[in-house]
């Protein structure tokens, strides 16, 4: 598609779901051409999650790009703002010649209904187990160092003990979180991840290269049992 038309269409989306869903849902278009640090290039009711234009995808369209995730499509999954906001959100992913070249993400605000939900609940003394498996992580970030922080601290979790106390094989966890991740996909992500858990450069791609051998063994090695 004319890339022209391709703006026109993408800006006629956008302004359909904006006048459609209204204020409590923000309507998010990523450019996934251009550097991660700076994919949105329009954004409808921002202030939900305090993004903006200019703006930084998430951790799920990292992912995406970095291809440890081959259908990124997510549809009704709840996530949670760092405000306490709680959204219900929908993602596609845009191809073009079988390479991932933009989303659309849908988050709509159902904080206001779910304390409705539970004021009703209580009312009527009835409880209905609520499913979790539609829960997904994603951080909604301000810029990519953000992201690739609350990265670090997921996989120091992860591990279970602060960075000083990591031994080689915590390290090698550590950084393959971050690699299932996306994360060095970031720029300048290896700096800050050798100056995280001490140690430099070159011993962090001799771990990424021992762990990225390894993945790739599993993976040819469950093909063969199809």
């Amino acid at each position: 598609m004319d890339p022209v038309n391709k703006r026109v269409t993408v800006d006629k989306v956008m302004a359909l779901l904006q006048e459609h869903l209204g204020t409590s849902t923000e309507i998010v278009f990523h450019d996934l051409t251009l550097p991660y640090e700076h994919t949105i290039v329009d954004i409808r009711n921002g202030e939900l999650t305090g993004r903006t234009i200019g703006g930084c995808g998430s951790n799920l369209g990292l992912e995406v790009i970095a291809g440890k995730v081959k259908n990124g499509d997510r549809f009704n999954y709840i996530t949670h703002t760092k405000t306490g906001r709680i959204l219900r959100s929908s993602t596609i992913y845009l191809y073009e010649e079988g390479k991932v070249t933009g989303s659309i993400c849908v988050n709509t605000d159902i904080s206001d209904t779910i304390r409705m939900e539970s004021v009703l609940r209580e009312y009527n003394g009835y409880n209905v187990h609520t499913p979790t498996d539609r829960e997904t992580e994603e951080h909604f970030a301000q810029n990519v160092s953000e992201l690739l922080e609350q990265f670090m601290q997921d996989a120091q979790k992860l591990v279970g003990k602060p960075a000083p106390l990591m031994k080689k094989g915590d390290k090698m966890k550590f950084i393959a979180y971050l690699d299932a991740k996306g994360a060095f996909l970031i720029t300048k992500s290896s700096e800050h991840v050798c100056e995280f858990i001490g140690i430099s450069k070159y011993t962090l791609y001799n771990y990424l290269d021992s762990i990225r051998a390894h993945t790739q063994g599993d993976d040819k090695s469950s093909g063969g049992n199809t």
